[in-house]
């Protein structure tokens, strides 16, 4: 059984940076396609990035590409999202999750999450 263990939210200000750390109890990073999802308040789950078990990497949009970076690091065990630029809509509940489905931005087809890590954005 995989467990995925996420860290690194917290309360930031508009412009600030911060970096979630996920690592999967149980199970190789470089075996599942490893991808974050967020959930803000009353919205539903959304794809934001992911790394794929080959390495290869997507981001759900430009705006996100251009400002967060997904990568991992298969020695340590970890994968990270490093959020530069957060904006107050960049609020939520961000999760890590695990798939060894093709389909990247369904969160149906993922069978492991995180218990979820807080960031929020405010001045």
């Amino acid at each position: 059984q995989v467990q995925l263990v996420e860290s690194g939210g917290g309360l930031v200000q508009p412009g600030a940076s911060l970096k979630l750390s996920c690592t999967p109890s149980g199970g190789t990073v470089s075996a599942y396609t490893m991808a974050w999802f967020r959930q803000a308040p009353g919205k539903e789950r959304e794809f934001v990035a992911a790394v794929r078990w080959s390495g290869s990497i997507t981001y759900s949009t430009d705006s996100i590409k251009v400002r967060f970076t997904v990568s991992r690091d298969v020695a340590k065990n970890m994968v990270y999202l490093q959020m530069n630029s957060l904006q107050p809509e960049d609020t939520a509940v961000y999760y890590c999750a695990a798939t060894r489905n093709v389909v990247l931005t369904n969160p149906d087809f993922y069978y492991y999450w995180g218990q979820g890590t807080q960031v929020t954005v405010s001045s």
